[in-house]
């Protein structure tokens, strides 16, 4: 079944214990956190303060998405806050091979997340190397964005690629996911769909109608 992730970016931090306690009885879901740190990205979130607190919280896998830059200072604090995966952007910090060493030390998994102007082909030598791929179907920055259509090529090219070389890793969709093109996603070969403000917009009572309508 496809695995649902709700960006916490988009919940109600007055009440986030109360929105990550929600869905602790969910099946097949991840929670996704992305951390911004106005250089990468033009807009700041938070750090491995809250991934910490929500470690003690929940027992659900941590989707930790990096926008930072530089990225291999911060990779041990994030391991250690409770990250179950994580994420960055491989033009963020070319380090590539010394972060990935460090994750596979621990428990984490390691993932690359691609921005809308990086292809495929730029980053096909690091595809044995990870466990996970994130194809960003926004500009990274900010939440509630559209859907970019023009990056459901990636995800077709990602899934032949893995198909093709015997590859394990999994392609997730991060960015204005909803229920008009989530299918569209999966049948192009996408494992995870990230939703933030699909979600988080609506009422509690509707977070599990939600959550089904994306599968």
């Amino acid at each position: 079944m496809t695995i649902i992730a709700p960006s916490l970016l988009s919940a109600d931090f007055l009440n986030l214990q109360r929105a990550v306690e929600h869905f602790n009885a969910a099946k097949d879901l991840w929670f996704h956190l992305d951390l911004m740190d106005g250089h990468y990205v033009p807009n700041i979130t938070f750090g491995p303060t809250i991934v910490r607190a929500i470690k003690k919280i929940t027992n659900k896998t941590l989707d930790v998405h990096l926008m930072i830059t530089p990225v291999l200072p911060y990779i041990e604090e994030f391991i250690e806050s409770g990250a179950d995966i994580i994420s960055f952007h491989p033009e963020a910090d070319t380090n590539h091979n010394e972060i990935f060493e460090i994750i596979y030390k621990s428990d984490c998994k390691p993932a690359i997340a691609l921005h809308p102007d990086v292809t495929v082909k730029s980053i096909e030598h690091l595809l044995t190397k990870i466990k996970l791929v994130v194809v960003m179907t926004v500009v990274p920055g900010f939440g509630g964005q559209k859907f970019l259509a023009s990056e459901l090529e990636k995800i077709k090219q990602l899934y032949n690629y893995r198909k093709n070389h015997q590859l394990d890793f999994e392609i997730e969709v991060d960015g204005g996911v909803n229920d008009g093109n989530a299918k569209t996603c999966v049948n192009n070969g996408a494992d995870v769909l990230v939703a933030g403000s699909y979600i988080f917009s609506k009422e509690e009572t509707e977070y599990r109608k939600l959550i089904d309508s994306l599968r």
